[in-house]
Formats: C-alpha cells, sequence, structure tokens
C-alpha cells in the first residue's frame, strides 16, 4: 500500500472504530474505581535527604529488597516516567476529539498517577539512591520514547501486548520485594494496566472485523518485534536479564500470561475471514511462536543450570 492509502485507511478505521472506542469507555468508566496513590506511600518514615533542606545523606546501606526487585521497580518506574512520549504516539494517531479524544485523555490521568505513587515509595522509603535515580530519569526522558510499528493498527496491536505485560511486571515486581506495602501499591497499578489493556483488546477485535487482513500483520509484526517500552533505558538489556533469571518477567510469563491470552481472545486460529495477506500473516505467526517455544525451553533449561550452580557455591 502507499503511505496514502495508508493514511486513508487509518482514518477509515477511527471513523468506523468510534463507535467500539465509545462502548469500551464506557465500559471502562463504569468499571474503574478512583483510587488515591497518596494512601499508598509509608510517610511515616520520610524524612529530608542531604541538599537545601540539610537532611541526611543517602547511603548504599538503605537499599532495600534483592538487587533484581530493585532493577525491575526503577525499570518500571522509567518506563511510567516515559509517559509524556506515549501520550504523544498514542494522541497523533487516535487524535484528540470524540471518543478518541476522550480515552487518550482519560489514559493519561490513570497512568500519570502509576509513577507518582512508585517514585514516592521509592523516596520515602530510601530504597534506592535517589541521585542516581534522577539521573536516569533524565537520560530516558530526554531520548523519548518511538513506536517500532507506528499507526493506528500497529499502535492498538503493540497496547494490547504491552499493558498486559506490563501488568504482570507490575504485580510480580510486587511480589519479588517481598514488602506488603510495595505488594498492595503494584498491585493496585497492575489493575490500572489490566484495565487499559481491556479497552485496547476488545477496540483491537473490532479492528480484526473491520480490516481482518491488515489487523493480523500487525498483529504478526508486533508479536515478532515486541518490546517493553521502556527497553531505551540505559543498559536494559542487562537488566532484562536480570529480571528474567529472577523469575521476575521472563520469555515463559510473556508467552503464557501475554501473548497467548490475547491471541485466544482475537480467536486468530480460529477465524475463517483472512484473505491471502492475513493467512500468510498467520502463518508466519504460527512459525514465530513455535520458535518462541524452543527459545522458552533453552531459557528455561539455562536457568536451571544457573540456579544449581549458584546453589552449589552456596
Amino acid at each position: 500500500m502507499t503511505a496514502l492509502a495508508d493514511d486513508l485507511t487509518a482514518q477509515r478505521l477511527l471513523i468506523d472504530l468510534e463507535p467500539v472506542v465509545e462502548v469500551e469507555l464506557n465500559r471502562h468508566l463504569s468499571t474503574a474505581k478512583e483510587w488515591f496513590p497518596h494512601e499508598y506511600i509509608p510517610w511515616d518514615e520520610a524524612e529530608n535527604f542531604s541538599g537545601p533542606l540539610g537532611g541526611r545523606e543517602w547511603t548504599p546501606q538503605e537499599r532495600r529488597f534483592s538487587e533484581a526487585a530493585r532493577t525491575s521497580l526503577v525499570i518500571n518506574l522509567l518506563t511510567e516516567d516515559n509517559l509524556p512520549s506515549y501520550h504523544y504516539e498514542i494522541a497523533t494517531h487516535m487524535g484528540r476529539d470524540g471518543a478518541w479524544g476522550t480515552w487518550v485523555g482519560r489514559w493519561t490521568a490513570e497512568e500519570g498517577r502509576h509513577g507518582t505513587a512508585i517514585r514516592d515509595y521509592l523516596l520515602v522509603t530510601r530504597s534506592v539512591d535517589p541521585i542516581e535515580l534522577e539521573r536516569a530519569r533524565m537520560i530516558h526522558m530526554e531520548a523519548g520514547f518511538a513506536a517500532i510499528h507506528p499507526g493506528l493498527l500497529g499502535g492498538l496491536a503493540y497496547v494490547s501486548f504491552q499493558e498486559l505485560a506490563t501488568r504482570v511486571s507490575h504485580r510480580n515486581t510486587g511480589a519479588a520485594t517481598q514488602d506488603p506495602i510495595a505488594e498492595q501499591l503494584l498491585a493496585r497499578i497492575a489493575l490500572d494496566e489490566n484495565l487499559h489493556m481491556i479497552f485496547y483488546r476488545n477496540t483491537y477485535a473490532a479492528a480484526l472485523d473491520l480490516a481482518p487482513d491488515l489487523a493480523m500483520r500487525s498483529v504478526t509484526d508486533n508479536v515478532r518485534d515486541f518490546a517493553m517500552p521502556g527497553h531505551g533505558i540505559e543498559g536494559f538489556g542487562r537488566k532484562a536479564v536480570e529480571i528474567a533469571v529472577a523469575g521476575i518477567y521472563d520469555l515463559k510469563q510473556h508467552r503464557d500470561e501475554v501473548i497467548m491470552p490475547v491471541l485466544r481472545k482475537w480467536q486468530i486460529f480460529e477465524r475463517n475471514d483472512f484473505g491471502p495477506e492475513g493467512e500468510a500473516a498467520r502463518d508466519e505467526l504460527a512459525a514465530i511462536l513455535a520458535d518462541m517455544d524452543v527459545a522458552v525451553n533453552r531459557f528455561e533449561e539455562r536457568r536451571e543450570a544457573l540456579r544449581a550452580r549458584l546453589a552449589a557455591r552456596d
């Protein structure tokens, strides 16, 4: 397709999907529960840091949690910090008018409290180096975020998987801290992410009905090239391996708790409305999933071998 044809298709889909977006928006508003980040922060632990207010200097001895849990907390926070870039990407393709625009605003407002809450928690509990954290935020936000597969279908397909992946990551990170307060906070954030996933997943289901071949192509592209929104964080590759080895978010969880549930909901392998292009994209997806199965087994074997070596050393 030409760029002009792509633009016309996207405009047509925006219009055709508007009634679905309105239904999903109303469902979301009737389901989402109001909550307040400040209620999840142990403010009685707070004290001033060194600086203009003359507080106590942070020391490495104040770190909390395992190294992997702390790494995951920081990655999750820096990911949430990049909200302005995500808003720009989404608003650019979904627009600011009608039900689409209302959703973009609502989604942005709900996502905004996640970074606020996690940062307040980490700073109040003095769990991480505040200077290092701020410098990492500056670097990551200056880099911004750019979609791997931009456009309406590319964006909708991506967030259908990404919101669920973020939910799993937040939930498992909370459990990994072994701190009841952090676990409660991150479980609450995960509830938001789950509702966002349902909105996008249901909207994309309608897109599959309206433009099955194009939508199927986008599904395959996003499964093949999926990367968490924080993949631009400095040292992300090494940190992602650390988190995976710890079992906080690994390839098996990505396959079993993110990719496959969404594909099943869309009935990707049961549909009979694809043309040649859609069928080709679905065949490609099947091959990608088969390769993913091999990679999952290989990683599980390597992780178990590593754990055995560590246990023997200890």
